[in-house]
């Protein structure tokens, strides 16, 4: 996830910023977030109706602060296929927050996608591509973001986390994958995760790519968390499929040392998922 300061951070208080992909878990809270703190904001979507329905039921569903703040929500047809398209989008706006982002689990096993050297050389590039036009870039690193949500179906992160309970054949290996490479599952929640991304566009000593994560726990003890939210789910099996592992170290410090602080820790997100999934019917 990128953000762009595009006249700088001078600018007068709460101007106009753009947030591309607002119909996404992580696009949908930050326009929210931002609207609560006064900000004009331009949202992108490909579905402009899907967009101001989403965005605007979820404006007025809050707070009456955020309610207000409708009027200051305008949201614009964009693709990131499509050159040229997000061009009335990010006119008049001092940042960009570029959370858009598409995912897709129908893959086969036999596919050489590179994901993860993808977002590598991709934020290389942007960075090339900042400095040689002037441009103020900052990077954040998200791990597997959970918690409360805005859109109408359950995020794929959501769902990737709660696996263990759900044993969905596809999500419960992504679950596997992250645990068995870094030795743990590294968590944020989405109101810090969207918190950081503002902070950082206030904070004029930002620069460069930020990880943005309170803590990380092994599968096992996830699963120990979800069966005290969870009754019905038994946590037992996992203790004796995984062995213990050393963490890999997920640190945040680089954000903390800026003065930003979290919110939530992972047992907070874990019982926020259970709850929110339990209060929509996902989970029964």
């Amino acid at each position: 996830m990128m953000m762009m300061m595009m006249d700088g951070r001078d600018s007068p208080a709460r101007p106009t910023v753009c947030v591309t992909g607002s119909t996404g878990y992580i696009g949908s809270w930050l326009v929210r977030s931002l609207l609560q703190r006064g900000y004009r904001v331009h949202a992108t979507a490909r579905d402009t109706d899907k967009a101001a329905k989403l965005l605007l039921s979820s404006s007025s569903s809050s707070s009456s602060s955020s309610s207000e703040g409708s009027d200051r929500l305008s949201v614009f047809r964009a693709d990131l296929r499509e050159e040229g398209s997000f061009d009335e989008a990010v006119r008049g706006c001092v940042a960009l927050f570029h959370v858009a982002a598409s995912m897709d689990f129908d893959a086969s096993a036999q596919q050489n996608i590179g994901l993860c050297l993808s977002k590598l050389l991709t934020e290389e590039k942007a960075f090339e591509f900042a400095e040689a036009k002037g441009i103020e870039l900052v990077s954040i690193v998200p791990p597997t973001v959970a918690g409360p949500f805005l859109t109408p179906s359950v995020p794929a992160s959501v769902r990737v986390l709660l696996s263990p309970i759900t044993g969905d054949p596809v999500l419960y290996p992504v679950l596997v994958s992250v645990n068995s490479r870094l030795g743990s599952v590294p968590l944020a929640h989405i109101e810090d995760i969207c918190d950081a991304h503002i902070f950082l566009m206030e904070n004029a000593d930002a620069k460069g790519r930020y990880l943005c994560s309170p803590g990380s726990y092994s599968i096992p003890q996830l699963a120990d968390l979800m069966s005290s939210e969870y009754p019905s789910f038994s946590s037992e099996r996992f203790r004796l499929e995984f062995h213990d592992s050393i963490p890999s170290v997920i640190s945040s410090n680089r954000l903390k040392s800026l003065g930003f602080e979290f919110k939530h820790d992972v047992r907070e997100i874990v019982k926020q998922s259970v709850n929110c999934c339990m209060n929509c019917g996902f989970l029964s």
